[in-house]
């Protein structure tokens, strides 16, 4: 009996001290401009491993050097909330926990459906995220890409960790500067110098709406520049910049 007590003292003890680290990394982002992320040097490691050569295209740049659009075209696709909430939008989540849920189910029946009839597999179901801006930086800085009910539980932690201990602006800075934008390609400046040939502080309305759009999926857009979804979805977030308010 001892020694379980021991040994949940010590689960806990190591539990805290995990905490405490994140509570001092994050304190120092305050200050502190990251060179990179967890994710990031995870992707460098799998360009490395698969291709024989390293894909890495990142430069920091300030708030004031990234285009306003991209700011605005980011928060009206992915987080149309994020100046008010406390860094979970627990309506988002349970909408897309539902739309999941009903999208696993009706794959399963199709799949017993076709079972009885052909050997063709069942595609399987596209699952959409509820993650606010926040929580997607919480994950890229910090933690592992894994889809786990434990590191969802960590996410959450640091994702109220990093609106207590910075604000909303250098939250945003964060993000844009570390989000992945294709194969290799992170942040603001790789990515409009990627795609356009132009620093981030150039961008165009359409071109901003563009790459946020992309960003659920960038490297598979990165390789459709013509897909007609992303020129149809960019058409609507255009129209929506007026209404994503700034930090």
């Amino acid at each position: 009996m001892k020694a379980w007590w021991r040994w949940l003292a010590l689960l806990l003890l190591s539990l805290l001290a995990l905490q405490l680290f994140f509570v001092g990394r994050v304190a120092l982002m305050a200050v502190v401009d990251p060179k990179s992320t967890t994710f990031e040097r995870s992707e460098a490691w799998r360009i490395q491993q698969e291709k024989g050569t390293l894909r890495w295209r990142q430069q920091w740049v300030s708030y004031d050097q990234i285009s306003d659009n991209l700011k605005r075209a980011v928060i009206a696709s992915e987080d149309d909330s994020f100046a008010w909430h406390e860094g979970v939008d627990w309506e988002s989540m349970e909408k897309a926990w539902q739309k999941n849920a009903a999208a696993e189910e009706r794959a399963a029946k199709l799949a017993a459906k076709l079972a009885a009839h052909s050997e063709r597999a069942v595609k399987p179901p596209k699952i959409v995220g509820g993650s606010t801006i926040t929580q997607q930086l919480a994950k890229n800085l910090l933690l592992s890409g894994e889809r786990t009910f434990l590191r969802k539980g960590q996410e959450l932690v640091l994702a109220f960790l990093l609106e207590r201990l910075l604000n909303k602006r250098r939250i945003l800075e964060l993000y844009l500067n570390h989000v992945e934008w294709g194969e290799g390609v992170f942040g603001a400046e790789a990515a409009a110098q990627h795609y356009y040939r132009k620093p981030a502080a150039r961008l165009t309305a359409g071109e901003a709406a563009r790459l946020a759009v992309m960003l659920p999926r960038p490297r598979y857009y990165e390789k459709l520049p013509n897909s007609l979804y992303l020129s149809e979805r960019a058409g609507v977030i255009v129209g929506r910049l007026y209404r994503a308010e700034l930090p």
